[in-house]
């Protein structure tokens, strides 16, 4: 019976239609994995940042949301700080010494203290959270939408926004956010495609094909969509995961031929 019910489930799997083609746009770039470690495959991903040589994650799901530093050598959770059964973790940025965590339908951020991860403060915000980054600056938030908004990271106060566009037609689904360089990147929900952003226009200025990462088998063991960026300024590389993915792949972009 186990025999039968998996291979019904292949064949359901593969019967679904193909995604589309990764979009065109002023520039077309593809992942080049150089590296992969083991990544929880309980871990609804939200969001991924690296920092000093750590990886900082938010997971989702009620019940089991948190936030956890991870070891990247191993994918070790190493601690982590769960979030109350009402809330539904969402992106999370590093400004300064704090973590900045979003929630999605609760308007509601939580700041953890980097070292510790204990919560210090909390702010409010209109609206879904979806991703979440920081340029320095400004913390940037997407809820699913075209439209980025940014917002002061002392009180989180709301700055502006701007609408991304792919060839002057709004982009929405933006989801998990990663600041590099004067460029956002950003995951589009349910595609396994990355968008690179001038936030200053809101332009799309490079599609990442991103497919391929996982296989099949592991699609078949629960892996969903694509969702977690994380920059490694010091090997200048990427660290890019997914919901209850069970790798986690180091990698660059490199222009399609």
């Amino acid at each position: 019976m186990r025999g039968r019910a998996w291979l019904l489930c292949l064949v359901a799997l593969l019967a679904k239609p193909l995604r589309a083609e990764t979009p065109q746009a002023d520039e077309m770039l593809r992942v080049k994995a150089l590296a992969e470690i083991p990544h929880d495959p309980t871990a609804y991903t939200q969001g991924l940042l690296w920092h000093e040589g750590l990886i900082y994650e938010s997971t989702g799901r009620y019940g089991r949301s948190d936030v956890r530093r991870v070891d990247p050598s191993t994918g070790q959770v190493l601690l982590r700080r769960k979030l109350d059964a009402s809330l539904f973790g969402e992106g999370l940025a590093l400004a300064g010494d704090r973590l900045v965590q979003l929630t999605w339908k609760a308007g509601l951020a939580t700041v953890y203290d980097l070292a510790s991860l204990e919560p210090i403060d909390q702010w409010t915000y209109d609206g879904e959270g979806w991703g979440l980054a920081f340029d320095g600056e400004r913390l940037i938030l997407s809820d699913g939408t075209a439209v980025l908004r940014f917002y002061d990271p002392q009180d989180f106060h709301l700055i502006s926004d701007v609408t991304v566009t792919l060839h002057g037609k709004p982009q929405a689904m933006l989801n998990e956010l990663e600041w590099v360089d004067g460029a956002l990147y950003a995951n589009v929900y349910g595609e396994d495609w990355i968008a690179r952003i001038d936030p200053a226009t809101g332009a799309v200025t490079a599609t990442i094909d991103a497919s391929g990462l996982v296989s099949l088998t592991d699609r078949l063991r629960g892996a969903e969509v694509l969702n977690g960026i994380a920059w490694d300024p010091v090997a200048k590389t990427f660290w890019i995961t997914g919901k209850y993915w069970p790798k986690m792949f180091q990698v660059v972009f490199e222009p399609i031929p």
